[in-house]
Order: C-alpha cells, then sequence, then structure tokens
C-alpha cells in the first residue's frame, strides 16, 4: 500500500511538473516577444544614456576649449580673433557656455567700441528671457553701469528698481548706482540717503560699502 502512494505522488509531481512547463511554454509564447521586447529597449535605454553622457562631455569639452581660446586672444590684444570665438561659443556652445561668450562679448565690446556698445549688449541679455533669471539682473547691472554718463537717469532708476528687493543677490550694487544715478540726477537727499545705508548695512560687499563710506563723505552724509 506505501509503496502505491508513493508511486501516486511520484506519478502527481510529474503531472504536475509537465502542466507547469506547458503553462509556462504558453506564457512564454503569448509574451515572450514583449519580454524581449523590453530587454531590448532597456540596452537600447541604457546605451542611449551613455552615449549622450559622452557626447555630452565631448560639446562641453569643446565649449571650454573655445572659451579658453577667446580669453587668451583677448589678453595678447587679438580683439578681432576673439570676437570671432566668443561668436562661434554663443550660437554653438552649450548652455552654460554659451551665456559666458555673451557676457565676455560685451566686456570685449567695452574695451573694442565702448561703453554704449557694451550696455547695448548686456541689455539684451537682460531681455532674453531663456536666460536665467540671477543673471538676466547681472546684465541689467552691467548695461546700467555702462550707461551711466550717457543714459538718463531716470529710466536708468527705473531698470534697477526690481533688483533692490532684499531677496536680490545684486541688490547692494543696484542700490548703489540709483545712489549714482540720484546724485547725476541732482537729488543729493536720496544719494545720501542711500549711501548711508549701504555703509550701514553689514551684508554688502566690503568694497561696496567702502565706496558708499566714502561718497557720503564727499556728499556730507
Amino acid at each position: 500500500m506505501a509503496e502505491r502512494d508513493l508511486e501516486q505522488d511520484s506519478l502527481f509531481k510529474e503531472i504536475d511538473e509537465d502542466l507547469r512547463q506547458e503553462h509556462y511554454a504558453k506564457l512564454w509564447k503569448k509574451y515572450g516577444n514583449f519580454v524581449i521586447g523590453a530587454a531590448i529597449l532597456f540596452v537600447l535605454a541604457v546605451g542611449g544614456h551613455q552615449a549622450w553622457k559622452a557626447y555630452d562631455l565631448s560639446q562641453r569639452t569643446k565649449s571650454s576649449n573655445l572659451l579658453v581660446g577667446a580669453l587668451k586672444a583677448a589678453r595678447t590684444g587679438k580683439t578681432e580673433e576673439a570676437g570671432a570665438i566668443l561668436a562661434k561659443l554663443a550660437d554653438e556652445g552649450t548652455a552654460g557656455y554659451a551665456l559666458l561668450a555673451r557676457f565676455n562679448q560685451a566686456a570685449l565690446l567695452a574695451k573694442s567700441s565702448g561703453p554704449a556698445a557694451a550696455a547695448e549688449a548686456y541689455g539684451k541679455i537682460s531681455d532674453d528671457g531663456e536666460v536665467d533669471p540671477l543673471f538676466r539682473d547681472l546684465a541689467t547691472v552691467l548695461s546700467v553701469l555702462h550707461d551711466i554718463d550717457r543714459g538718463d537717469a531716470g529710466q536708468l532708476s527705473g531698470r534697477l528698481i526690481p533688483l533692490l528687493r532684499t531677496s536680490n543677490p545684486w541688490r547692494h550694487s543696484a542700490k548703489e548706482l540709483t545712489a549714482l544715478l540720484a546724485r547725476k540726477s541732482g537729488d543729493m537727499k536720496r544719494a545720501r540717503a542711500l549711501f548711508r545705508e549701504l555703509t550701514d548695512d553689514g551684508s554688502a560687499p566690503p568694497g561696496i560699502r567702502a565706496r558708499a563710506a566714502e561718497m557720503s563723505a564727499i556728499l556730507g552724509g
């Protein structure tokens, strides 16, 4: 009797195993292509990611080399060569390097063509909605700085108003320029008050505080 039970158990196990294999075979036949397709997609995705990383690194390296070349040319007085490289980088470089190229283009214009050309170039960066607000505000500061001697004091001051908020990282530079513009327009009371605020502001950069203290002394603030 015991031997018969063992034989039956063995038979049931074989049948169960056969049924499982048949079941898996049917599942594989039905879904195997999807599994293979998913595996292929995974391999392609990993390969594509690695390829993109390599391409991105290559492009950033290329952009970096262009910027170094432009700065070297500018330092050695090769203004036209520097300008040509920066123009190429601004058009073809990766986002960060392209923006750096635009800032350097404006700085180069300040030396080669004068402050008016530089102010215009910085102004274009400031007005570019695709540029990060942090750098747009910096471009506004630099544009006003290069336009301060010839531009309308009221209009320039108006451009700086949004930058005077306490949360803006360029607020001290914007306040210093606003004070200088107030002095230019003859509003000495406002100029003295702004310079005094900067002098007493412990969060202001040392250079700005020192210049503000000097101007306060000159204006009798």
